[in-house]
């Protein structure tokens, strides 16, 4: 049995995401402009680190909550070593990624951790090459494949700069913390 202590980082974080989302209701979305990543300018800047934390809507976070369980469940399971390390690298990198060549606009959404985590668990299992990485890559891919499509532009008001950075870097974290990741 997988021992709850595992998941104590993902229930945090889902409750900052919340509180955030919370106070951001309350305030007619105020924090978004304040913190939210706008591409090349250095007061947009600071959203590299809060984009993830932030979100447009109610219905935007509550889409982004059931993913964040599922693939967090599955890093807390199989990767507890090095999810945090893999998070920290896939907000930075995916979001100076989204600074440096994204639309001009405010970003904000956990879509590009969500990605993120979804490069870092495929990628995870073609690296590693152990039983459990790649049973969890296979099956990842069979039930979140489809979400590849939002790493191409197409859909208005969709950040796919996050998603494709995002997922960019969680398969760089995947190559990046290989050695580490194997007592996991």
């Amino acid at each position: 049995m997988v021992a709850l202590g595992r998941f104590y980082w993902l229930a945090a974080l889902l409750g900052v995401i919340w509180a955030v989302e919370l106070v951001n209701l309350v305030t007619g979305y105020v924090l978004n402009g304040w913190l939210g990543l706008l591409p090349r300018t250095i007061g947009g800047l600071d959203g590299v680190l809060f984009m993830p934390f932030l979100h447009g809507s109610f219905s935007h976070v509550a889409a982004n909550t059931f993913p964040l369980i599922v693939l967090g469940s599955l890093l807390a399971i199989t990767a507890q070593k090095v999810v945090l390390m893999a998070s920290v690298i896939i907000i930075v990198l995916g979001g100076l990624g989204v600074w440096v060549f994204g639309a001009t606009a405010i970003h904000v959404g956990a879509s590009g951790l969500i990605f993120g985590w979804f490069g870092f668990l495929v990628a995870r299992g073609a690296v590693e090459k152990r039983a459990i990485p790649l049973l969890v890559a296979a099956g990842v891919t069979l039930f979140y494949g489809a979400m590849i499509w939002g790493i191409l532009p197409g859909q208005p008001g969709i950040s796919w700069e996050s998603h494709f950075f995002g997922c960019a870097a969680g398969i760089f974290a995947a190559f990046a913390l290989r050695n580490s990741a194997h007592s996991s």
